[in-house]
């Protein structure tokens, strides 16, 4: 695989505001584990290696441990996630799969158990922001640095 285009070169005011809207949400306030666990999860979903790759990297130089990161995908069944945090990712899954979810009214409850009305449209827009990079990175292609070769069994 190689990239179609380098994105940032071909339209970089448009990725500036991207850019704007991400450091807007990092200082929302939002607790910085659970950015970082949002960007994975919806990177999971949408299949982004590159996005993946650099959120999980981002998450472990913020303290995150390897068990988090690597139960992520099965995050229900599992105790190492928060009340707060799990609202937060059955609601990055409704979004991202809005076409799928339309966001139904029982996970939506169950976040704003968790949010604010403040912090309820901030997350959002955080999963809207990582679903807009996802869809950037795949469709073009974007390739993750590469430190060890796979090795032939």
């Amino acid at each position: 695989m190689k990239p179609r285009m380098n994105f940032y070169q071909a339209a970089p005011d448009t990725i500036k505001a991207l850019n704007a809207l991400e450091t807007h949400i990092q200082s929302t306030g939002l607790e910085k584990s659970l950015i970082e666990l949002v960007k994975i999860r919806a990177s999971q979903i949408n299949g982004c290696a590159f996005c993946i790759n650099m959120h999980t990297e981002d998450a472990r130089k913020r303290g995150e441990s390897e068990q988090r990161i690597y139960l992520l995908n099965a995050w229900r069944e599992s105790p190492l996630y928060t009340d707060r945090e799990r609202a937060a990712l059955a609601w990055t899954e409704s979004v991202t799969l809005i076409a799928e979810t339309h966001a139904p009214d029982d996970v939506y409850a169950q976040l704003r158990a968790q949010f604010s009305e403040e912090e309820t449209v901030n997350l959002t827009m955080l999963i809207a922001t990582i679903n807009a990079w996802n869809r950037l990175a795949i469709s073009f292609r974007a390739i993750h640095p590469v430190k060890v070769k796979a090795s032939v069994a």
